[in-house]
């Protein structure tokens, strides 16, 4: 059974928990940004999105499959091979939102470890925290239950030790 947490930690606790619910909420927004992206890009839809450039403000360009690949190969073994071809200039704002969901996909990973780490819990449930952001909508879920469960311990320990009673000091004998 792990150790319970010190109480000289309670406020690195509050501070780590304020920022896990900072990059879960980004983190969550990023991954359904992303999930629609690649739905758009891997459809039969097959555009990405695009700011600026030829097509104006904000648009969606043609991504076609390269020479030599089927669409349906993106999804079979073996069959990732395949360069997607975009049509569109500009900045691309499909493989922004990638590049972005990855990058802080790290930060959020760093926010799981700092909460588990204080919390000192078993390391399924860093496992568990870390899947919220491949999980679409599961950050969100985990954020709410997450934050809840530190403050209720939290409030608990603290009422708990502000009862209990503090022994007397010893004197000279």
């Amino acid at each position: 059974m792990p150790r319970a947490p010190k109480l000289a930690t309670f406020p690195a606790i509050r501070g780590a928990l304020k920022f896990y619910q900072i990059c879960s909420i980004i983190t969550g927004i990023g991954l359904l940004l992303l999930v629609s992206e690649m739905i758009v890009k891997y459809t039969p839809i097959h555009k990405e999105l695009f700011l600026g450039g030829s097509g104006g403000f904000l648009w969606f360009a043609d991504a076609i499959p390269g020479p030599g690949c089927q669409w349906f190969s993106l999804f079979v073994p073996g069959g990732s091979g395949c360069e997607i071809v975009s049509t569109g200039d500009g900045l691309n704002l499909s493989l922004a939102i990638l590049v972005i969901h990855g990058w802080f996909y790290v930060v959020y990973l760093f926010s799981c470890f700092r909460v588990w780490s204080l919390m000192r819990w078993p390391f399924r449930r860093f496992i568990f925290l870390a899947l919220g952001g491949v999980v679409p909508f599961l950050s969100f879920i985990l954020e709410v239950r997450t934050a809840r469960s530190v403050r209720t311990y939290l409030a608990e320990r603290e009422a708990a030790e502000a009862s209990a009673p503090v022994p007397a000091p010893e004197g000279p004998r």
